[in-house]
């Protein structure tokens, strides 16, 4: 049994982590960590502390999952791995390269898994189509493309602002999402650049940014992701020298390349696949499908955006 602490009682935890790890066979929700346990009122007979370091003196929680603001997720990570518990972060790692190679060297140092939600490289879609990819579907991948647009809503989360707690705006929200799932498909990237700017909202982060990455093998990518338009787009594409895998919109079932279409419907709670996959990287030794040590990737290529 996985014995599950959950930092931080916010939209995401409320709507699909603690759903997930409530409905998954081998898990209990053992305790949170909250500023306000009025929050945890939801959840009869969960453990409720206000501190980490309190928590943690718990020796039945093995599981932690860090939900808090991105600026302390490595304080947050280091400490849980510090105290014998396995983690998964919420995206992205941290708030820069060096503070995500931390974690992962923690992890290895206390011999404990640390997993980070990229929930997205556990789409059925986007695993069939690196198996495609693989069987040389559209020949050799060239580009890929990915755009995120959607007009600015913060409601709820208004730390998303705050470059001290977030790191930035859809580069680090939407913008890692996309990275990592080209990441997923290719490798680790080998050089990697791009510029974020504020073309609509006047925001302490910026409402938009483009990053273009290049990984072995000539394939390059470009995620651009933005927070000032009207009109909502999630596409998503991979152009090879003999054809195209366009799984647009990124979250939808729909996946077309040549000679074939396919409808790959997600799970209804898009983080459940994820606590699935580390409870039984927890209790089976399966491997991780975000393990941290390719999670950082991400953050090492947000580092290069200016």
């Amino acid at each position: 049994m996985v014995n599950w602490l959950v930092i931080g009682i916010g939209d995401i935890t409320s709507k699909r982590v603690i759903p997930a790890i409530l409905a998954e066979e081998r898990s209990r929700l053992y305790g949170v960590v909250t500023r306000d346990p009025r929050k945890a009122e939801a959840y009869p007979g969960v453990r409720v502390w206000t501190s980490l370091d309190d928590a943690l003196q718990d020796t039945v929680i093995n599981a932690v999952y860090v939900a808090s603001p991105v600026a302390l997720h490595a304080p947050h990570t280091i400490a849980s791995l510090r105290a014998g518990t396995h983690v998964l972060c919420e995206k992205p790692v941290a708030m820069n390269y060096a503070e995500a190679e931390d974690m992962v060297t923690t992890a290895l140092q206390f011999h404990r898994l640390l997993g980070v939600s990229y929930y997205r490289r556990l789409y059925p879609k986007l695993m069939r189509a690196k198996r495609l990819i693989a069987a040389g579907a559209i020949g050799q991948p060239v580009l890929a493309e990915a755009n995120c647009h959607s007009w600015l809503e913060i409601t709820g989360r208004e730390w998303l602002v705050d470059p001290a707690l977030s790191g930035g705006g859809p580069l680090y929200d939407t913008g890692s999402h996309r990275i990592d799932a080209l990441n997923f498909l290719f490798g680790r990237p080998v050089k990697a650049t791009g510029m974020r700017s504020n073309a609509v909202h006047r925001l302490a982060v910026e409402d938009c940014a483009t990053v273009t990455i290049e990984y072995a093998g000539g394939v390059r990518g470009v995620v651009d992701v933005r927070w000032n338009s009207h009109v909502a787009r999630d596409q998503f594409r991979v152009i090879g020298t003999d054809g195209e895998i366009n799984l647009d919109p990124l979250n939808g079932p729909a996946l077309r390349y040549p000679g074939g279409e396919e409808q790959l419907p997600t799970h209804a709670n898009l983080h459940f696949p994820a606590v699935e996959n580390f409870v039984k990287a927890v209790l089976d030794a399966e491997t991780l499908a975000c393990p941290g040590e390719e999670a950082i990737w991400t953050d090492w290529v947000t580092a290069t955006v200016r």
